[in-house]
């Protein structure tokens, strides 16, 4: 099934494993819950021996366990859960997984856009329908936030931020109330939400001043705040779990060599040291440096070694698709880009001791930088 699908919600692509969670699975479970808080947490951070499972349940979110442990406790109160960090964090990501180990449906979700509308998170109308028969629930469009109030299921909302006031002021009586009242029918006019129904919602900490939360609506969410993850061992596990998904989904036979693998690491650090240090906007890449994006670059890398190389991953490579990755503005990433490759990338393939690959890494970025200026 997933074969047709270009990327598959979380409840479909774990089916096997949720199912077979759910059979051993003997602990309470908070309302309509599909698992319990253990087995949620299980899901998503991975199985350890001490568990004692007849198999193991790989991890599938790299972050600190308390975060996950808050956001499950969150869930099983009739408080929302607004998850915020930097772009490339993982917010979604755990967003999904959590739904999917709770609700086994992580699609209910409306995306925050300047354009979102009150309707988006309540109802509206088919046209042809009220026209032909009158406004009836029949003819009624629910929101993905009350088709998740009417399962008892959790719903989701993408960049809160981003949405206007007026939509953020309409989720407020949704947390508060847990209903909503649809004033042109004269019966059947409101829709209750039935126990085990909440609202994770995630926020870009980089959108600050563009839509601020009300402290009404701040004070029905309990805040997870997501970092940015700056442990390399970790950073590399999250790096090599995705690429891992990549590969498969692309029917790709290759091998992200450990050495190219290490310079992508030590070089998203050093950007993030360089961008900490500097002393103006001007001065810093507009990329945010996360480890989203490190496995962005190493796709593109993987992609073009694929369709365009030798099959074979190499530095020369890795290195454009570092520089053609994050070169977003024009003069100004290109010029940051090469004082980076001209004071920090040159210095460390000529010392002593240092890899091969720092070469070919070296004339990869160098090359796409002359290219792209």
């Amino acid at each position: 099934m997933t074969d047709d699908m270009l990327r598959a919600p979380a409840e479909v692509k774990y089916a096997e494993e949720l199912d077979w969670l759910e059979s051993v699975d003997d602990a309470p479970k908070p309302f309509s819950w599909r698992l319990s808080p253990k087995m949620v947490r299980l899901f998503v951070l991975g199985s350890e021996p001490s568990d004692g499972l007849d198999r193991e349940i790989p991890q599938k979110w790299f972050g600190d366990r308390s975060f996950v442990e808050r956001s499950i406790v969150t869930l099983a109160s009739d408080r929302g859960l607004l998850l915020i960090g930097d772009p490339g964090t993982g917010k979604s990501w755990l967003a999904e997984l959590l739904s999917a180990a709770i609700s086994r449906n992580s699609t209910l979700v409306v995306q925050g856009t300047a354009g979102t509308t009150e309707d988006h998170i309540k109802y509206s109308w088919n046209v042809s329908m009220v026209i032909a028969k009158g406004q009836s629930r029949a003819s009624m469009i629910p929101s993905p936030i009350m088709t998740a109030m009417e399962g008892g299921v959790i719903g989701r909302f993408e960049e809160l931020t981003r949405s206007t006031s007026d939509v953020q002021d309409a989720l407020i009586s949704i947390l508060s109330e847990k209903y909503v009242s649809i004033p042109e029918l004269d019966d059947d006019n409101i829709v209750f939400a039935k126990p085990g129904f909440s609202i994770i919602a995630t926020a870009n900490s980089r959108d600050r001043g563009v839509n601020d939360l009300s402290s009404a609506l701040k004070r029905r969410f309990n805040f997870v705040r997501v970092p940015v993850v700056t442990n390399k061992r970790s950073e590399a596990e999250i790096v090599r779990f995705r690429t891992a998904e990549l590969l498969r989904r692309h029917r790709i036979e290759l091998e992200v060599p450990p050495s190219l693998l290490d310079i992508l690491l030590q070089s998203f650090a050093d950007l993030r040291a360089a961008a900490a240090s500097a002393t103006g906007d001007d001065d810093r890449l507009e990329s945010a440096l996360s480890t989203a994006e490190q496995i962005g670059v190493l796709e593109d890398a993987i992609l073009h070694s694929q369709f365009f190389g030798d099959r074979a991953l190499t530095a020369r490579t890795l290195g454009g698709s570092l520089v053609g990755s994050l070169a977003r503005r024009s003069p100004e990433d290109l010029a940051i880009l090469n004082k980076f490759w001209h004071g920090v990338v040159e210095p460390r393939s000529k010392k002593d001791g240092a890899d091969p690959s720092w070469q070919g890494f070296l004339e990869g970025g160098r090359q796409a930088i002359s290219t792209l200026s």
